[in-house]
């Protein structure tokens, strides 16, 4: 029997707005003059015969349903970019969120691990006055954190990496500020030197200079001399964190404090009770942006334009403008940047209320670094106690001989001291300028912190250690930050002689034969 072909139209229309359609409109099927036999074949399009029972082509005269221009599937596309777009910003969303929850905690936790240390530092101070303990109270205190850390590291290592990590926050506050702690005696310098004669101003400057070059000689050749002898290998330190750099937007959150500020103290002068306090934040607001400004200037140009000296003269100048405008005149407002009283602080008493937190870091420093402090215990303690017994006796000594006043004198002793402990051991003398002390110690670290590298390189100072203790043991804290900014390899051996250079000299000093002993030499 004739197969019955199965003609499909060549043209299919539909309009776009018809949704459904019959099989029946576009199937020809051409009947044949016989009649159809229930097993008729299909012609496939490559000829080939296939049967096929007819009855299967009542399943397709149904209606079958053509997706317009409104259908879902249609829209997938669209739909699943969608839900992407909306799982995309939801994700943002969730990771800003995320991002301002961690830092809302890590503000919380530097405030919380800093006040720790301020409070106790400043609870630990009054016990000391009350008991009339002579003794510096930031110093009993690192020893106490230190043997604390020590005891625990022994018996719970968990609980003393735990401690450490607590106060990390609080001590990266501590190092990235530190600088600012220093700058109140150069900013109110006009004032301390003011009553001291021009002659004995420049012997002071004479044994400053004199005597930098001749710690950091001692404390350099002793490192050497006593490596030679044990001829310990050194070995990699402990890594120390470095703290973050001034941001675009802390910048200009200070610029925006400190033209406030200023404003509102020229028209109202003690809308904050006294004028210290209404002049305090712009003060303060200037100081840290010179120390911004400052950190920020190319390398050359800090080695004569030290970013100190950029941050004491942005206050002087504030200070100036305002005394200018305001009429007040400019001893005034520097009276009111260091008032010395803490019921009516001036902004040079907040930073310098920070030096007590930076005798307590000392503990956190070396107990980080005590599996290096115990290896080169020998070359460490050796270089520090001669360099600190030779620093103190011989500026006693050139005070004397070039015929400067003895206050003077004792005022300068501790030169080679970080401030916070040079100011406690002063403290110690009677008649002493404690603001000329301040001075004096700054004035020692900016010295080291321009001639330290290329004073070591003429003395052929090669050895990490000999270069690292020879430059706390001179210049302290700026020495230290100067050297290891280009010799990272020194700064642990830096970090240690700082501190206990101004630890052993603060015991040494605090024994009373000492002390006249020193006062004997000096006159």
């Amino acid at each position: 029997m004739a197969a019955t072909p199965l003609a499909v139209p060549q043209n299919l229309s539909s309009h776009h707005s018809q949704s459904h359609f019959s099989f029946a409109n576009c199937v020809n099927l051409k009947q044949s003059h016989h009649r159809i036999h229930p097993r008729s074949t299909l012609v496939a399009p490559n000829g080939v015969s296939a049967p096929h029972k007819f009855s299967s082509f009542k399943k397709f005269s149904k209606p079958i349903t053509v997706l317009g221009h409104n259908s879902k599937f249609l829209q997938m596309g669209s739909q699943e970019t969608q839900n992407l777009s909306i799982k995309s910003m939801a994700s943002d969303s969730g990771s800003t969120s995320a991002t301002l929850s961690k830092r809302v905690l890590g503000i919380a936790h530097l405030v919380v691990s800093l006040g720790i240390i301020l409070v106790v530092e400043k609870l630990l101070k009054k016990a000391f006055v009350a008991a009339a303990i002579k003794f510096p109270s930031a110093l009993f205190g690192m020893f106490c954190i230190f043997s604390i850390l020590m005891i625990l590291d022994s018996t719970i290592p968990d609980a003393a990496t735990s401690l450490m990590s607590f106060f990390e926050p609080a001590l990266l506050f501590i190092q990235r500020w530190l600088p600012l702690f220093y700058v109140p005696s150069l900013v109110i310098l006009p004032l301390s030197v003011r009553d001291i004669p021009a002659a004995s101003g420049l012997k002071i400057c004479y044994i400053i200079f004199g005597g930098w070059f001749a710690s950091l000689c001692v404390a350099g050749f002793t490192a050497i001399a006593v490596r030679k002898i044990v001829k310990t290998e050194m070995i990699d330190a402990e890594p120390m964190a470095k703290p973050s750099p001034f941001s675009p937007t802390e910048v200009w959150a200070w610029s925006g404090v400190f033209l406030i500020s200023f404003v509102a103290a020229l028209f109202y002068p003690t809308a904050l009770g006294t004028s210290a306090r209404t002049c305090l934040p712009f003060l303060l607001a200037s100081t840290v942006l010179g120390y911004m400004v400052g950190s920020g200037l190319p390398s050359d140009v800090k080695k004569v334009f030290h970013p100190i000296i950029c941050c004491a003269l942005s206050a002087d100048l504030a200070a100036l403008a305002f005394g200018y405008l305001s009429k007040s005149g400019l001893d005034p407002v520097l009276g009111n940047y260091l008032t010395k009283v803490s019921s009516n602080p001036g902004a040079g008493d907040i930073l310098m209320g920070f030096l007590g937190s930076v005798i307590f870091s000392f503990a956190f420093s070396m107990f980080k670094q005590r599996k290096l402090v115990k290896r080169h215990a020998a070359e460490i303690f050796t270089s520090v106690i001669l360099s600190t017994l030779f620093s103190l006796y011989s500026t006693a000594l050139a005070g004397r001989l070039v015929g400067l006043e003895p206050t003077l004198t004792v005022s300068i002793l501790p030169r080679c001291i970080t401030v916070a402990l040079a100011l406690s051991i002063v403290s110690l003398f009677e008649g002493a300028n404690s603001s000329l002390t301040a001075a004096v110690v700054v004035v020692t670290g900016l010295i080291g912190a321009n001639f330290v590298q290329a004073t070591l390189d003429k003395l052929r100072f090669r050895d990490p250690i000999a270069r690292g203790i020879a430059t706390a043991s001179s210049a302290h804290g700026l020495g230290t930050a100067a050297l290891s900014a280009k010799e990272p390899e020194a700064l642990p051996f830096c970090a240690i002689a700082y501190a206990l250079t101004g630890i052993f000299g603060s015991l040494i000093c605090s024994v009373p034969a000492v002390r006249q002993s020193l006062l004997a030499i000096a006159g």
